[in-house]
């Protein structure tokens, strides 16, 4: 697979900033490159200098910037060095000194400006270099390179002469182009795991007959993908015999096995060859990240805050596919070792980590259940739609975000048509601390039922599928609001048009839990009259199998009749026992017009619209009553005089 032209990732230009101690032949160096020549009357710190982009490869410019060592100019020098691409750190062949500056002060500094590019480590003036002491570039600089991993490479030229005065810049657009760090570990020369997951999936993708190996045909297609020329019959030899000779299992009748596969490019890097590597990344939308480029995820669906995304059915019946087809042994639910490999074509499982670690059903050995898998989706398409469609082509779905997202009705449509056309709800989860709320959430997944209260004020999700009457199923989405997270929720005037639900659950044996819900439950009453964007709301009575309070049943039943909505449900998530609470939110997500609270306020409001609308439809009618008497008056007229 030898390369062409490569990609160079989108880059317009590169900016390399050129830095060392005095008199190493900073400004030389740069003047030798733009001319070609060695100036005699160099000045001592250069303008920005521009190098054409013929000058390269990659057919990208680069803006050399050189940069003063004086202790007066350190805040330019500083300035630079936080706007580079990478940096050239000079040292003069002919001045020990200058070399061993590079680790007692360069390094050191720029570690502590956090200058986190690529270095070249530049050795100028190498045609001063006093012969009669021979040295080894690559034993005096081994040891600095293993301490300090952010050097890209190390190289000694001569401005002089122009001995490899062009690699230097060459090397250093290079770093910036092609960088080593996201695809190789140097130190155990090994294809770094983001990097070989991305090759796995080219892999598989290549392999169209899908036998586990790239046979002639696919090799040869692959290559005319990535470098736009085909190889030629001993070059498929050639590149057969390598691997085999390197990694026996790399070949086999077949053709070209995904182990040659990784192995080739492994090989690439490690000969200096990373663009070749690159091209191929970037051939199939790899970003510098290892990710699909954000032109190859369009999800642009511009939608009201009270409109949601939603997988298609096409998308789910792929989904329900993949899960049979890692479900090896046929139990129903996904062991860890099963999930991990069918996100092994992505950069890594997206659910290890919060929000969507721990918010889905699994089974007691901690296996993940076709319902919760298809939760995990859910909740993904809700939170980081780009995300899901992202990973949904990583585990090789080959349709585009038209097939496989919907937009859903605004909400303000559903109250009016008194239904609603969704398959996910999203429900917020309010109430005091120790009101139950995690309880909830967690009897929701069927996790069992635990003393310790977690005390994050950070986000958390559970999404499960619930079965309704009549056989549909929906997914509900809960977000549990922790107390002191309230203000903050509200601060936002949208926060309650992309939800469709919220509870508020209370400690029926705590007056006080009682009391804060019902503030709680103002609060979002009043704000939802305020935006428009008012959802139905639900209480909760938590902790039933505690004695509730005196005048509990008689203050919530006088509560929800001045707010109009339905009595409270009561729960016993210690005991397992949720009396159908989580049906009971879909019905009222699915029944949007109805249980959403009023204040006085708000109905005083409501009563004056009215008002003013009958008032108006009155005048209208009067009005019209006017104007046809006004025509018949003087129809009268009109055949009287004619009659006369």
């Amino acid at each position: 697979m030898p390369g062409g032209n490569t990609a160079s990732g989108g880059r317009t230009g590169v900016r390399i900033v050129v830095a060392g101690d005095r008199f190493t032949g900073k400004s030389s160096l740069i003047a030798a490159v733009a001319t070609e020549s060695f100036p005699e009357n160099v000045p001592g710190v250069l303008p920005p200098t521009r190098l054409p982009a013929d000058l390269f490869p990659d057919l990208v410019p680069v803006t050399v910037i050189d940069t003063s060592s004086a202790m007066e100019n350190r805040g330019k020098l500083v300035e630079e060095l936080k706007r580079a691409d990478a940096v050239v750190l000079t040292y003069g062949c002919d001045q020990p000194l200058t070399l061993s500056r590079l680790s007692s002060f360069w390094l050191e500094e720029l570690q502590q400006l956090q200058i986190k590019v690529p270095i070249i480590v530049v050795g100028c003036k190498l045609d001063l270099r006093d012969e009669s002491e021979p040295v080894s570039l690559e034993q005096v600089m081994g040891p600095i390179m293993q301490r300090h991993r952010e050097i890209e490479t190390c190289i000694e030229c001569s401005a002089v002469t122009l001995m490899q005065v062009p690699d230097v810049f060459y090397y250093a657009q290079k770093a910036v182009l092609h960088p080593t760090a996201p695809l190789y570990d140097q130190e155990h020369q090994t294809l770094k795991p983001r990097c070989e997951r991305a090759l796995r999936r080219i892999f598989l993708l290549c392999d169209r007959d899908m036998d586990g190996a790239l046979n002639d045909a696919e090799l040869n297609e692959f290559q005319v993908k990535c470098f736009n020329a085909p190889l030629q019959p001993a070059e498929i030899v050639g590149v057969r015999r390598v691997v085999q000779e390197k990694k026996k299992e790399g070949v086999n009748d077949l053709g070209l096995t995904l182990e040659g596969f990784l192995f080739l490019h492994a090989l690439f890097i490690d000969k200096g060859r990373i663009e070749t590597t690159w091209a191929v990344l970037r051939k199939f939308g790899y970003d510098d990240e290892l990710k699909l480029r954000d032109d190859l995820l369009p999800v642009p669906y511009k939608h009201a805050p009270d409109q949601s995304i939603e997988l298609t059915s096409e998308a789910v019946e792929f989904l329900r596919g993949i899960f049979r087809l890692y479900d090896i042994d046929n139990h129903g639910a996904l062991r860890p070792a099963e999930l991990d490999e069918l996100f092994s074509t992505a950069p890594g499982n997206p659910w290890s980590e919060a929000p969507y670690k721990h918010a889905t059903e699994r089974t007691t050995q901690g296996n993940l259940t076709l319902k919760g898998f298809l939760s995990e989706w859910d909740l993904m398409t809700v939170l980081d739609p780009k995300e899901s469609l992202a990973n949904l082509i990583y585990v090789g779905y080959g349709g585009n975000s038209v097939s496989a997202f919907r937009v859903t009705r605004r909400r303000t449509v559903d109250r009016k048509k008194h239904q609603t056309d969704r398959n996910v709800f999203r429900c917020l989860v309010f109430g005091p601390k120790n009101a139950g709320k995690s309880a909830l959430l967690n009897s929701f997944i069927e996790r069992p039922f635990s003393e310790i209260h977690d005390t994050a004020t950070g986000k958390r999700y559970t999404a499960n599928v619930v079965d309704q009457l009549g056989g549909s199923k929906r997914t509900l989405v809960l977000r549990e609001v922790p107390e002191d997270g309230v203000k903050k929720f509200l601060s936002n005037k949208e926060s309650l048009a992309a939800y469709d639900v919220a509870v508020f659950v209370y400690d029926c044996s705590d007056v006080y839990s009682w009391k804060r819900s019902c503030e709680l439950l103002g609060e979002i009453a009043r704000q939802g009259e305020a935006t428009g964007y008012g959802i139905p709301c639900l209480l909760i009575a938590a902790k039933d199998d505690l004695d509730s309070y005196p005048m509990a049943l008689h203050e919530s039943i006088v509560v929800c009749q001045e707010f109009g909505i339905e009595p409270p449900t009561p729960v016993r998530a210690k005991l397992g026992e949720t009396n159908n609470v989580f049906s009971r939110i879909v019905s009222a997500a699915e029944h949007p017009h109805l249980n959403i609270p009023e204040t006085q306020t708000g109905r005083k409001r409501k009563y004056f619209r009215q008002l003013v609308s009958h008032s108006l439809l009155f005048m209208s009618v009067g009005a019209a009553f006017t104007v046809v008497g006004l025509a018949a008056f003087r129809a009268y007229s009109a055949r009287k005089s004619s009659s006369n």
